[in-house]
């Protein structure tokens, strides 16, 4: 029997929509927050907001949390956690601070990268040839970070400074301006005007003031991004990272990779170890001076999603926080309160658009906290201002907790064979 069959008419595939590229989602991401911001400046009559002032502030406390952020993202590529952070960067504002006083701000930086990386070279023994578990040996790291640093510092500063807990004054890097760009966009922030001025606060913070430290630390963004995306060497170490026993069937040097990326982990927190110490605000080594820094930096990370561009964002976002509160105080953080809720609005249209009614309450619900927070308020106390960062850092991971993506092997024991 003859059976014929009916032939379906070709219905041509729907053409896929092309996603934004990364750059382009982190510009609009930029000024959808100096809208905000300006937005909030107005409503709450603080300039501080967007001053350049403040700017110039945020972006030498955001220095060291990027550093150490890049530390974590080059370990935690290659599968290695590196809670270690913390104590690298201790033992590099030590060595920033001994280098410093004697030979310069170069030497610091020198110092503070190889003592720094020697902490990292001792992770990765034990992590990576010993296999001890990666959480217990970045915890004795940075122990170890901190009561080194302490002997050191009994042993070399106290002569010197008559002081174990502080090191004599380092030399500083000479800053650059761009000095007719500056004054004209002074006049623009100046004349108050909605968006306007906010940019132009923003942006001469962004030209005044630059020391080499901060051309450096910025270059290395794109570096990372490029030694670790775009060439054979930055394939094979992020590949360790996903799948170690595949990467070396196919004749990766798996523990080779694991080795440079820890130690440039290392060398990455201790030079934000000396971005504290060459900070115009301190110029020495001071115990304690860290504040959790490196931690921070591991959270600016994962905000990130392990991307170079998400860490630069997150970084922004906690050096904005800590130099706001630092230089601003407690009432004008609490402005900045007002345009979180501002931002919940938002969040609740967008989520009512996707039909995703449970998240348009809890946002709601929370925006109502804050509001009420707001007029209740004169000020923020002071014990609570300090505490910012943190606070910022606890909720940003949990917003962006659901959509992270670490390597897929990152804390696991690798043994070859």
């Amino acid at each position: 029997m003859i059976t014929t069959m009916e032939e379906k008419p070709h219905v041509p595939a729907a053409p896929r929509k092309r996603k934004l590229p990364g750059w382009a989602i982190g510009m609009v991401g930029v000024a959808g927050a100096i809208a905000l911001l300006s937005i909030t400046s107005m409503q709450t009559g603080f300039p501080q907001l967007t001053s350049s002032g403040t700017t110039q502030t945020a972006v030498r406390l955001a220095l060291p949390i990027l550093l150490a952020g890049l530390g974590g993202l080059w370990a935690e590529r290659a599968g290695v956690v590196n809670i270690g952070l913390e104590g690298m960067m201790i033992m590099g504002t030590w060595g920033a601070a001994w280098a410093g006083y004697q030979w310069g701000p170069w030497a610091a930086l020198v110092a503070a990268v190889v003592f720094g990386a020697l902490g990292g070279l001792l992770h990765a023994i034990a992590t990576v040839t010993f296999g001890v578990n990666h959480i217990v040996s970045g915890v004795a790291i940075n122990l170890l970070g901190a009561g080194l640093t302490k002997y050191l510092s009994t042993l070399v500063f106290q002569p010197l400074s008559h002081n174990p807990r502080q090191s004599p004054p380092v030399t500083p890097f000479e800053t650059y301006s761009a000095a007719g760009l500056a004054d004209w966009l002074g006049e623009l922030e100046a004349g108050q005007r909605l968006f306007i001025s906010d940019v132009a606060g923003i942006l001469r913070g962004l030209v005044t003031g630059v020391s080499p430290l901060t051309m450096l630390t910025i270059l290395l963004v794109p570096l990372s991004y490029y030694l670790l995306w775009r060439t054979r060497f930055g394939l094979r170490l992020r590949s360790v990272g996903e799948n170690p026993y595949a990467a070396d069937s196919l004749g990766v040097k798996v523990y080779f990779h694991k080795y440079v990326a820890v130690i440039v982990s290392g060398g990455l927190a201790g030079l934000g170890g000396a971005a504290l110490v060459l900070n115009p605000g301190q110029l020495s080594y001071l115990e304690g001076q860290t504040g959790g820094r490196g931690f921070i930096g591991l959270a600016a990370m994962i905000f990130g999603n392990w991307r170079p561009g998400g860490l630069l964002g997150g970084a922004a976002l906690f050096g904005y926080a800590d130099g706001l509160q630092l230089r601003s105080g407690g009432d004008t953080v609490l402005a900045l309160v007002y345009g979180v809720v501002l931002l919940l609005g938002v969040i609740v249209v967008w989520q009512l658009i996707r039909r995703k009614w449970f998240s348009a309450a809890a946002a709601i619900a929370v925006a109502v906290l804050l509001y009420l927070l707001y007029i209740s308020l004169d000020e923020i106390p002071g014990e609570f201002v300090s505490y910012a960062p943190h606070m910022v850092t606890l909720a940003v991971l949990a917003v962006a907790s659901q959509r992270l993506r670490m390597p897929a092997a990152d804390g696991l024991v690798y043994r070859r064979g």
